[in-house]
């Protein structure tokens, strides 16, 4: 180090005074290079030193923030794990309908398509910090409701809230975590909301397994109730996150963005190069005066080929039946041919224990082997195992080896999910659209998923009745099929690219299941035309 300073400088001399003797006298290069040797390997010690405490600093810090981002989708994921069972009580207590079920299951999906379009616009305007904070309010607002519910009507406005607060949740933790991890490790950092969705579910199945011996007026109430714990972390959580760096920039409040990213970057050095890009992105000086929403309804091409990407793959993650498998699987189990409700209630525990143990794999895996293998492995594993459900349901009876091969079915249709479209989902329709519209695009995606999700939710149990419940996989593995060509034709490799190059993907009719390589450059070109 002190011979590449005396380059630099022009010197071929140099003086220091160490323990009042001048250490380093005229001298040829050689003489230079060996004397200090010791010198340049403590100095290069010490800075390695630093670096490393750095490096592990921002790690923890971007892990924690990660996580606090991800605590609204514990609300989500305790709602659809609770509900499986806290249903068998409602049912018991306020005698609703078959139909009535399906609504009250399916409406908080339906609504939450609400949230999520309002959750971009939201997100643009006070942030993406406080969205999630407005997100735990009113999901707290909708739990409280259920709690105290004394009849049909005043649950469905529980629901209805708690759906809203969802919305807005889901579809602003990945859009927040993407924008202030790092590129190395941006899809497992993303992949965190799926990860405590499906921690809610299992707390869910837990929840119903352990208040299930209480009375059924109290059972399904206190079960709600539980769901309301998670918003007070998620007040802590707003006093420690900072706001996203690309959101500050937005704004033009470039220094506060600065400040961000010298908590989330690794490389100090890199934090200027860093700002300059994502200012570049943001088109501050000439993407003024297009609306967000005129430029998503009339979009380019690239623009296109990024929403269809992302509502796509939405889509395909709940109309292959996650929610249908997830809400209903005592029914599923039922059809099986167990009878006993606690024994019901404990085969749904395996499923979530399954659920959430295989979506550690996939952040394991997720910035390693990339999206688009995962993709692969769970979508091909998904429809080998609902098409091995819909026909155990179907042939084999109710025997102990239909029920064997039914709770194998339904474990390994969730831990594929998991592995793959599951988190792959999430992160994707975070990384893939430009700066300005980020938000709201994503919105649209997380509108495409809630839709999908109800139409499952609302619709199973009647399909089921038609075609029965086997019948009613069949479809499920037909669909999950598709969305295998899906994920050839449409989704590209987003592994290892920053947020502003992975937009280059789709530029000028790019071949998506390529291999070229964007690079840093290029982001200028792209702004500019």
């Amino acid at each position: 180090m002190g011979l590449v300073g005396v380059q630099e400088n022009g010197n071929n001399e140099m003086g220091l005074s160490l323990g009042g003797k001048n250490k380093y006298t005229r001298m040829d290069s050689q003489q230079l290079t060996n004397d200090d040797d010791s010198f340049g390997d403590d100095y290069n010690s010490s800075e390695h030193h630093t670096q490393l405490q750095r490096k592990k600093t921002t790690r923890k810090y971007v892990f924690a923030c990660s996580v606090f981002a991800s605590l609204n989708s514990v609300l989500l994921g305790y709602d659809v794990g609770v509900m499986s069972g806290a249903i068998l009580f409602i049912q018991e207590d306020l005698k609703i309908t078959e139909v009535q079920e399906e609504v009250l299951i399916g409406i908080l999906s339906v609504m939450s398509l609400l949230g999520s379009l309002g959750g971009g616009r939201t997100s643009d305007a006070i942030g993406r910090k406080w969205t999630m904070g407005l997100a735990a309010i009113i999901f707290q607002a909708g739990a409280a409701v259920m709690t105290f519910a004394p009849s049909f009507q005043v649950l469905m406005i529980g629901r209805i809230l708690a759906g809203i607060g969802i919305g807005f949740g889901v579809m602003i933790a990945p859009v927040y975590i993407a924008e202030i991890s790092p590129t190395v490790s941006r899809g497992s950092l993303t992949s965190f909301p799926e990860i405590f969705i499906n921690l809610g579910i299992l707390l869910g199945y837990v929840s119903n397994y352990v208040f299930s011996g209480l009375p059924s007026h109290t059972s399904w109430r206190v079960m709600l109730a539980v769901g309301i714990l998670p918003s007070v972390f998620i007040a802590f959580a707003l006093c420690v996150i900072p706001e996203s760096p690309r959101w500050l920039v937005m704004k033009n409040r470039a220094e506060e963005a600065r400040e961000v990213l010298l908590k989330t970057n690794e490389n100090e050095a890199e934090v200027e190069e860093r700002l300059a890009e994502i200012q570049l992105a943001a088109g501050l000086n000439n993407t003024e005066g297009k609306a967000v929403w005129r430029e998503l309804l009339s979009p380019s091409p690239e623009l296109s080929r990024m929403l269809i990407t992302g509502i796509g793959i939405q889509c395909f993650q709940q109309i292959t039946g996650i929610d249908a498998t997830v809400y209903y699987s005592p029914e599923i189990f039922k059809s099986a041919g167990i009878t006993d409700k606690s024994k019901l209630l404990g085969a749904t525990v395996a499923v979530g224990v399954t659920k959430t143990a295989f979506i550690l794999i996939a952040i394991l895996l997720i910035d390693r082997v990339g999206r688009k293998p995962l993709l692969y492995v769970s979508t091909i594993g998904m429809t080998v195992c609902l098409f091995s459900l819909g026909a155990t349901l179907s042939f084999l009876g109710d025997g102990s080896v239909g029920i064997g091969l039914a709770i194998l079915s339904v474990c390994g249709n969730v831990a594929f999910f998991s592995v793959g479209i599951g988190p792959v989902c999430w992160v994707l329709t975070s990384e893939i659209f430009p700066l300005r519209v980020r938000a709201q695009a994503s919105a649209l995606g997380a509108v495409g998923n809630r839709v999908c999700s109800g139409f499952v939710a609302m619709s199973f149990l009647s399909v089921a009745r038609a075609i029965t419940v086997g019948g009613a996989f069949f479809i499920f593995s037909a669909i999950s099929a598709l969305s295998v060509g899906f994920v050839y034709r449409c989704v590209p490799e987003t592994k290892g690219k920053s947020l502003e190059q992975i937009e280059l993907l789709f530029r000028d009719g790019y071949e998506l299941h390529g291999s070229r390589e964007v690079q840093l450059g290029d982001v200028e070109h792209l702004v500019q035309k």
